[in-house]
């Protein structure tokens, strides 16, 4: 554990973390992937806003993890997961911080979805 360099750095800068209250769920081409009523809704400044479902919550069969990592000087170092879906592989679609800095704890192990790369993959309320 360790205190993020980035909230440091540039204290101004604003990673907000909201426990949402209704379910939400990932779908990609008719398939849920993830279904929750625990996601923390994720906004940050100049980033789009992020919905982190609890690992246990994801379709963790249709993931495999990647050799790629990122670093985030405000939240860690982000693990990649690729999700296959039927016959195709959406490589790095996904992400989880398994070991955040001291201020994003609660994101740690969690998973968002990188939706804006890939716009077959929609997060929003279940219906």
């Amino acid at each position: 554990m360790s205190k993020s360099p980035g909230h440091q750095k540039w204290p101004d800068h604003q990673v907000r973390e909201e426990p949402l209250r209704q379910p939400m769920e990932a779908e990609v081409e008719g398939m849920v992937v993830a279904s929750s009523a625990d996601v923390i809704k994720v906004v940050e400044d100049k980033s789009p806003v992020r919905y982190y479902f609890p690992r246990t919550d994801v379709r963790t069969d249709k993931l495999k993890r990647s050799q790629t990592t990122t670093e985030c000087p405000f939240k860690g170092t982000a693990s990649y997961y690729s999700l296959n879906v039927g016959e195709r592989q959406l490589d790095d679609a996904i992400w989880s911080y398994e070991a955040p800095y001291d201020e994003h704890q609660a994101l740690k192990g969690r998973m968002a979805f990188y939706d804006e790369k890939f716009p077959e993959i929609h997060v929003r309320p279940k219906s």
